[in-house]
């Protein structure tokens, strides 16, 4: 099963880094950053500022690791970090995906 995995940063410099450090350690295939507005409650307040959204394809088996990284590496207190399963996508993109993913034992 393949995932698509969410966070959203405050700096596109962080968003950068944690996108980077999932590629290059073969738990994500690629990552979508996109400059988003989120409207939130936060310590009794609602808030609403720009972030920077990433989706991570990944494989399901790599989910643990992969958050582990995002928590290590995220600033935020309780970084959002969500996950939706790709239940259609072209065979050769899913395919592709897992390729770049292996399944870790």
């Amino acid at each position: 099963m393949l995932l698509a995995v969410c966070t959203t940063t405050e700096a596109k410099e962080e968003a950068r880094t944690i996108a980077r450090a999932a590629v290059e350690a073969g738990l994500a295939a690629c990552v979508h950053m996109e400059e988003i507005t989120s409207l939130y409650m936060w310590d009794g307040k609602v808030n609403e500022g720009g972030e920077v959204r990433l989706t991570m394809k990944t494989a399901a088996e790599a989910y643990p690791a992969l958050e582990a990284l995002i928590q290590r590496l995220h600033s935020y207190d309780l970084p959002a970090v969500y996950a939706f399963e790709v239940v259609k996508g072209s065979p050769a993109y899913m395919e592709w995906v897992r390729e770049q993913v292996p399944v870790r034992e």
